[in-house]
């Protein structure tokens, strides 16, 4: 059985498990299923808005689907998310990602 109909049985015993919904995305990343992958991250954030992976690998999905303002966005959520849940190194990691991201924004521009 491959990992994405695994972890769809995972999520059938328990469709809450936000860690079987986050790594369910991350094999349609895998894929390059981003359409997929997007909607179920879009998700997450809903189901769960303080489950924080989520945030970056959503952006991630958003940048490379040429969504940047989304991304934006996304990466300012989970900055708040971590900053409420005092997570710092995630909140690091979030705050260097959009800052790169503007940076090249800019560059386009």
């Amino acid at each position: 059985m491959d990992r994405i109909e695994l972890l769809k049985r995972y999520l059938q015993e328990d469709p809450d498990d936000s860690f079987s919904w986050y790594a369910l995305a991350l094999e349609y990343i895998r894929l390059n299923d981003l359409p997929t992958a997007q909607k179920i991250l879009s998700d997450l954030t809903k189901r769960d808005p303080d489950y924080l992976p989520t945030y970056y690998q959503l952006a991630r999905v958003c940048e490379q689907s040429s969504q940047t303002e989304l991304a934006i966005k996304v990466y300012e959520k989970g900055k708040e998310v971590a900053r409420n849940a005092k997570n710092q190194h995630t909140f690091n990691e979030l705050e260097t990602a959009l800052r790169l991201l503007k940076e090249e924004d800019e560059e386009e521009e």
